[in-house]
């Protein structure tokens, strides 16, 4: 024979469901009656014997979730594809304008590049030559 279970008093235990089940709205998650008795420090046996009425509650919660919740929380395979495809094609776009924008940038350089060579050979007074411009080659 098993000893007796400490129960609590059903105002405890009531001020606890309705923590649990505030808990289990803020998170989207369905109640369960074993979560329950283990936050109570009860076995699930325990729990339906002594208070069969909140055991009942919270079944009855969890085997009828809201339709406009289930409904928000579970998007659909199509949805899911559509959102992901509107992220891809930002991701697209923006890495297509950076892209161009590095080309330009790249584009400024080499000329700026060029520039800064002829200032420097100008100022330096080199002369260039030119190999493909020679005779006989």
């Amino acid at each position: 024979m098993s000893r007796p279970a400490d129960v609590p008093a059903e105002a405890r235990v009531r001020r606890v469901m309705d923590q649990y089940m505030t808990e289990c709205q803020t998170n989207g998650t369905r109640p369960s009656v074993f979560a329950l008795a283990t936050k109570l420090g009860l076995s699930n046996t325990t729990f339906r014997r002594h208070f069969p009425d909140l055991a009942k509650e919270i079944s009855t919660v969890r085997s009828n979730p809201e339709p406009a919740t289930a409904a928000e929380k579970h998007p659909s395979p199509y949805e899911i594809l559509a959102a992901r495809n509107t992220k891809l094609r930002r991701a697209n776009r923006s890495l297509t304008e950076n892209l161009r924008f590095a080309a330009a940038q790249i584009q400024r350089l080499a000329v700026d590049n060029a520039r800064l060579c002829e200032a420097l050979e100008a100022s330096s007074k080199v002369t260039r030559i030119d190999r493909t411009g020679r005779p006989g080659h």
